[in-house]
């Protein structure tokens, strides 16, 4: 499989409640599940050459909305796998990323983050960006506040802003539109995700749980959006005569 065509794969990974509801078992299985099927895509996208994976870990939504207990399994979910993936991100020189109001997070959590940031730092291959504690909403009530700042203080003037002055202030500046954004457990919805980014993605939704999302999904979800056209907005060239 090959992914270097594509500049940015953004992933909502839904679906581990579900799936370990229907197996009568706790919903904190079902996430712990799920980080099987993170390692798994990580390191299918990283050596097919993908050069940016964003993955919807934690909304701000569910952050503040889900029983204390199943946050607190969340964390230590999280703050796991930033240890004991660090030998798979090194390997398959993954540089980790974040986007999301990490400030909210434990402290511990935090810490670790950063550790595994800066450990793969100087990673030259894909770029795993994890959105945690994110809301596209947020995303965008933030930058405009940085631009409010800039303008108010006489470093930005006003008719300076334009898309191009939000972008700059987004949590990841470098981060590039997403080509394709794909969705587990069949739900048909961006849920705060991205709003900025995702502005001409293609979507691709499967009825798949995350805990169960393999590289045959990964497979399915490709060759639906080399089928397709892209027109970001405008028409292509043989709708033009």
């Amino acid at each position: 499989m090959d992914l270097s065509d594509l500049r940015h794969l953004a992933i909502i990974m839904d679906g581990n409640g579900r799936w370990a509801k229907s197996r009568g078992w706790r919903r904190t299985r079902g996430h712990r599940a799920g980080v099987d099927s993170v390692r798994n895509c990580v390191t299918e996208c990283a050596r097919a050459g993908l050069p940016w994976l964003t993955l919807y870990a934690l909304s701000t939504e569910n952050y503040r909305a889900r029983p204390a207990t199943e946050v607190r399994t969340l964390m230590a979910l999280l703050r796991r796998f930033m240890i004991d993936e660090r030998p798979t991100l090194m390997e398959n020189r993954v540089r980790l990323e974040t986007a999301g109001r990490l400030d909210e997070l434990p402290d511990k959590v935090v810490r670790t983050i950063r550790e595994t940031e800066a450990m793969t730092a100087g990673n030259s291959g894909m770029t795993l960006c994890l959105a945690l504690n994110y809301g596209g909403r947020s995303e965008l009530a933030d930058a405009a506040k940085e631009i409010a700042r800039s303008v108010k203080s006489g470093k930005l003037d006003l008719e300076a802003v334009d898309e191009a002055a939000l972008a700059a202030r987004l949590y990841q500046p470098k981060m590039p539109d997403v080509d394709l954004l794909i969705r587990t457990a069949g739900e048909v919805r961006i849920s705060n995700f991205l709003l900025w980014q995702v502005s001409y993605a293609e979507i691709w939704v499967t009825e798949t749980c995350w805990p169960d999302f393999r590289k045959p999904q990964l497979e399915a979800a490709v060759t639906a959006f080399r089928r397709r056209s892209r027109r970001f907005g405008g028409l292509l060239p043989e709708e033009t005569k």
